[in-house]
């Protein structure tokens, strides 16, 4: 049995892109943002690269601040900024995988999710082929924001993925 610092000869290192979205706009506690510094400084990047995988930081998405844009729709807040941020991680997404990286998406909240998601539904679906999702959350709280009045996007990043 292979240690906790070797990587199994079945599955050998692999190329993986981080991708920092620092996004909290979609929920109304602030300080997710930090999520993807924290992790960095827990050393991320040295313990995947200690098991011999090869990492490339592709730093983080910018993200809008919260403090100088409008709130919008109280049922879906923020919805134009978050919509932005998930596109263009969607994007980076799809550029690591196009160049035969893991891309692996460091949060922020959950509508991170719609853009991670996406973006790997998009590589795939260039060659006719499908994705599965398994989903793992600490709470049940997938909905839409009408006509369940979701007050935050947290709560519906999978909009996107169901259309």
């Amino acid at each position: 049995m292979a240690s906790t610092t070797e990587i199994p000869a079945s599955i050998g290192p692999r190329k993986i892109q981080i991708v920092g979205v620092p996004l909290d706009l979609g929920q109304s506690r602030r300080g997710v943002d930090m999520g993807p510094s924290a992790v960095r400084v827990a050393g991320l990047e040295a313990r995947l690269e200690g098991l011999g995988h090869i990492v490339d930081d592709g730093g983080n998405v910018a993200v809008a601040m919260a403090e100088l844009k409008r709130e919008g729709d109280p049922s879906a807040k923020y919805l134009k900024e978050i919509t932005a941020t998930c596109a263009k991680s969607a994007e980076l997404v799809v550029k690591a995988l196009e160049a035969g990286k893991i891309p692996l998406i460091l949060g922020g909240d959950h509508s991170v999710a719609a853009g991670s998601v996406s973006g790997v539904a998009e590589f795939y679906r260039r060659d006719n082929k499908s994705i599965g999702l398994l989903w793992i959350d600490a709470h049940s709280d997938i909905n839409t924001p009408r006509p369940l009045r979701a007050v935050t996007s947290t709560a519906c990043p999978w909009l996107p993925c169901w259309a």
